[in-house]
């Protein structure tokens, strides 16, 4: 079992760039991939990022390719999503989550785990 805290939301304006971390617990946490999604109100949460087990594989959102980054650090047990040139379409609660085995996935129910969440405004 893992949990996950999910750290580095704000506000911030359009353009701007901000650095989410999620840190997890627990020994195993090289064991599973990672991805991050996200939700704003009134809409279905939504895959943004994955990173596999080794973190050699990586896959996007078409909405975020190029503008976010998701890196993981096992050594210390985190996942990180570095997002840059923030729109305000990018405005919603980020979720971290965790599912055993090597590959991430882009579907919510593949992930057993999942964080509080931290909310992200991007102002106009």
């Amino acid at each position: 079992q893992v949990q996950l805290v999910e750290s580095g939301g704000g506000l911030v304006q359009a353009g701007d760039s901000l650095r989410l971390s999620c840190a997890a617990s627990g020994r195993t946490f090289s064991s599973y991939a990672m991805g991050w999604f996200r939700q704003a109100p009134g809409k279905e949460r939504e895959f943004v990022a994955t990173i596999s087990r080794s973190g050699g594989t990586t896959y996007y959102a078409d909405s975020v390719k190029g503008r976010f980054t998701i890196s993981r650090d096992d050594a210390k047990n985190t996942v990180c999503l570095q997002m840059s040139s923030l729109k305000p379409a990018d405005t919603a609660v980020y979720y971290c989550a965790a599912r055993p085995g090597y590959s991430g996935a882009t579907y919510y129910s593949a992930y057993d785990y999942w964080g509080q969440g931290t909310q992200v405004t991007v102002s106009s």
